[in-house]
C-alpha cells in the first residue's frame, strides 16, 4: 500500500509552503480528531493567485485545474499542521466556492478538481461529502476557493 507522500511524488506534486492568512485567521485548527481548514486559494508556486470569472474569462477546464491547484496547497497545509500526510484518516468535507458569473452552472465540475486530487492522494478515505457553490465575488477576485474538515489519527 502506498502513503499519500509516494501518491504526490508520483504525480509529480511538490507541496509549497502554506501561504500567511490575508486576514485574522488561522490556516487551520485541530479539535476533537479533526482538523479544520481555513479556505485556501489558487495559489500558484511563484505566488500568483488565478484570477477572473468562471464562465466569463476563465474557462471550465481552466478553473478545474485551479481548483486542483487550491487541493495541493490545502494538502501543504495539512502537512505543516500534522507534519505527515499519512495522520490524514478520512477527508470529511469540501466546501467548494467558484467566483462565477450569475447563470454559471457547472460549479461541480470545477470543484471536481479538488475533489479528483483528494482520491488520487488518499484513496478511498480521500472520498468526502461536499458542497460547491457560486459566488458572486471572492477575495483578490480569485477564481474559487476551497475549505476541508478531515479526520486525524
Amino acid at each position: 500500500m502506498t502513503t499519500p507522500a509516494e501518491r504526490l511524488k508520483s504525480l509529480g506534486i511538490v507541496l509549497p509552503t502554506p501561504p500567511t492568512p490575508i486576514a485574522n485567521f488561522v490556516t487551520h485548527v485541530e479539535a476533537s480528531g479533526l482538523l479544520f481548514l481555513s479556505g485556501q486559494g489558487p495559489r500558484e508556486a511563484d505566488g500568483r493567485m488565478n484570477t477572473g470569472k468562471v464562465g466569463r474569462e476563465v474557462s471550465v477546464e481552466d478553473a478545474y485545474r485551479h481548483a486542483r491547484l487550491t487541493g495541493v496547497n490545502l494538502l501543504a497545509v495539512m502537512q505543516a499542521a500534522l507534519g505527515d500526510l499519512g495522520r490524514v484518516k478520512r477527508v470529511v468535507k469540501l466546501l467548494g466556492m467558484v467566483n462565477a458569473v450569475p447563470d454559471f452552472t457547472d460549479h461541480p465540475k470545477v470543484i471536481n478538481g479538488c475533489s479528483d486530487l483528494m482520491v488520487e492522494v488518499f484513496g478511498d478515505a480521500g472520498r468526502h461529502a461536499r458542497s460547491a457553490v457560486g459566488f458572486g465575488s471572492l477575495p483578490g477576485n480569485i477564481t474559487v476557493e476551497i475549505e476541508a474538515i478531515v479526520q486525524i489519527a
